[in-house]
């Protein structure tokens, strides 16, 4: 048997659990008491960065069918002008202590709306306990932001139910849960799939696509697990827009892109019809001017399910590329030297 992965942090455990802090992430929302009144609201606006963000980003994709108001996600320093008393606006920031996400919300709070903190601790805790949010509690021991996208995406959906603007939450978290477990036992095996596709990748340049919202969602967790993971430079994008637009890209350089790119296709059971057959052709069409392209379908039962199982699915290929590389999944020293810089 050969050495250990390098994984400092323990990054594929923390992965590996993910069934369980869903679980975990759900009970410790519906504990949380005060939330605030809907009457009279127009809007949710989800607020975050990072690991932070994409957990509104699946949160703001799974409400979408069912919530009978719109949910956005904003990643800027600015709060949206039209932000105001009828807004709920959750702030999301696993430390706590994210800068575009404190400014941000510091603007929606002066604005009058109606506050919720997503957090571990941090600057964020004490801003809710001077605008009387409530805060909704994330696990401080998992050891990175983008290991706890349970922790990030399921509270808001929890809320949203618990103030009556969302319903069937608590069957969605049940369905995933179930999903994860079944996945993580499948991809805890030796050469199992997510390490086959690592592989296949290799030293290539992955492309992610996604179809519809939920698929869109997962393409940038994969993007960003790619970045993070492994360190490897990586591009999302949605079906059926590419369609529209990037596939005419591959015209020429064929040579070039098959050394250097691959492709992979994330599918789901609530693509539309349109978006299938989209799909379809993608493949045919780009076979020849990639090094591959490759298939991963999602599996379980409902958008929460399907979506978290194309998120446990990616972030474990990101760990075994981390592990062909040999690169430690951990730390992000390039990010943490930019947030250093920053408050310098």
């Amino acid at each position: 048997m050969g050495p250990a992965p390098l994984d400092s942090l323990d990054m594929r455990g923390a992965t590996l659990g993910l069934s369980a802090q869903v679980a975990a992430a759900a009970e410790s929302a519906r504990a949380v008491e005060g939330l605030p009144s809907a009457d009279g609201l127009s809007a949710v606006l989800i607020i975050g960065m990072g690991g932070s963000g994409i957990g509104g980003d699946v949160a703001a994709a799974v409400a979408a069918p069912g919530c009978r108001l719109p949910v956005l996600v904003s990643k800027h320093y600015e709060c949206p002008a039209w932000v105001g008393p009828s807004t709920l606006v959750i702030a999301s920031s696993f430390s706590g202590n994210t800068e575009e996400t404190l400014a941000a919300a510091g603007g929606a709070a002066a604005r009058g709306a109606r506050m919720v903190v997503l957090t571990s601790g941090g600057e964020l805790t004490r801003l809710a306990g001077e605008w009387g949010a409530p805060v909704l509690p994330v696990d401080p021991t998992i050891p990175m932001p983008r290991a706890g996208i349970g922790a990030v995406a399921i509270p808001p959906l929890v809320a949203l139910e618990s103030m009556g603007l969302l319903e069937g939450v608590g069957a969605q978290v049940d369905a995933a849960v179930a999903q994860l477990a079944r996945r993580a036992e499948q991809l805890s095996a030796g050469r199992n799939p997510a390490e086959r596709l690592a592989h296949a990748i290799g030293g290539r340049i992955p492309l992610v696509y996604g179809g519809g919202q939920l698929g869109e969602v997962a393409a940038w967790r994969w993007k960003g697990q790619f970045n993070e993971n492994p360190k490897l430079p990586s591009w999302p994008n949605r079906v059926p827009e590419l369609t529209h637009n990037e596939i005419a890209g591959w015209a020429v350089h064929g040579d070039v892109t098959r050394q250097v790119l691959t492709m992979v296709l994330l599918r789901h059971d609530f693509e539309h019809p349109q978006v299938r057959q989209r799909f379809e052709l993608i493949d045919e069409l780009c076979t020849e001017v990639v090094g591959g392209v490759h298939s991963v379908g999602a599996e379980g039962e409902g958008p929460l399910a399907q979506l978290f199982d194309l998120t446990l699915f990616g972030d474990m290929v990101s760990l075994h590329l981390a592990e062909v590389l040999d690169v430690d999944p951990g730390p992000i020293p390039v990010l943490d030297d930019i947030k250093a810089r920053l408050r310098s």
